[in-house]
């Protein structure tokens, strides 16, 4: 996959035309990372925004107590960090590779540099992250008001359409986390979501093997997440 179709696939770029994309190709730098290397730290000064080119990544926080909590699993073509975007300031929480990972990345004063340049690209990017401002506000509201049956669907969901590959049973998606993690992601414990998937499946709506999941029946799991 080339460098160029990379790019295009990340949301704040999708929009962007191929002339314009070269001139964000200019600016990007590449970094491999081994599985559990840290990318950076929460507090840390926010530099630069990044993008996953293949592997994945976890953005979580940690409690006083050294508690995990992992707010989203990152693949190939996601953007992460994108709240220190131009404006920079701390880093929010801190990533890590769980497998090893290619990851872009693009500081902030060279995107800023860019932009003073071309008030095109400034213009759709700044759409594109209003709108993804929008979408993180639901994904608060989600969290706040849904039961942890629903939390665990909207984890499931979310992490098919990230991850999950259309087969004749349904969506298969390898998990990229262990159990104790996605209890981390939907804020719960390990024994509460084990529960729920074991309920899940006793419906219909997923079937498990190890660490691969299938979604047998999307209608039923979006019904979950949309109610």
């Amino acid at each position: 996959m080339g460098d160029l179709h990379i790019l295009k696939k990340i949301p704040i770029f999708s929009g962007l035309r191929p002339e314009e994309l070269t001139e964000v190709q200019s600016i990007y730098l590449t970094g491999k990372y081994e599985k559990g290397n840290i990318l950076f730290f929460e507090g840390e000064p926010g530099e630069a925004v990044y993008f996953v080119k293949s592997g994945k990544i976890k953005v979580y926080k940690s409690d006083a107590e050294g508690r995990e909590y992992i707010l989203h699993i990152f693949g190939p073509g996601n953007i992460f960090a994108e709240t220190v975007l131009l404006e920079g300031g701390p880093y929010p929480a801190s990533a890590e590779a769980v497998e090893d990972s290619i990851v872009g990345m693009i500081k902030n004063r060279d995107l800023e540099d860019l932009l003073k340049k071309n008030t095109d690209i400034a213009l759709k990017i700044m759409k594109i992250l209003s709108h993804r401002l929008r979408e993180s506000q639901d994904k608060i509201k989600n969290l706040v008001f849904r039961d942890t049956y629903d939390r665990t669907a909207c984890a499931l969901h979310r992490m098919s359409l990230d991850h999950g590959v259309k087969t004749h049973k349904g969506i298969e998606v390898e998990l990229p986390i262990t159990r104790a993690e996605l209890a981390s992601m939907v804020g719960t414990s390990r024994e509460t979501v084990t529960r729920m998937l074991s309920e899940m499946r006793r419906k219909g709506i997923i079937g498990m093997k190890r660490q691969k999941i299938t979604v047998l029946n999307e209608r039923e799991l979006m019904r979950c997440v949309r109610e």
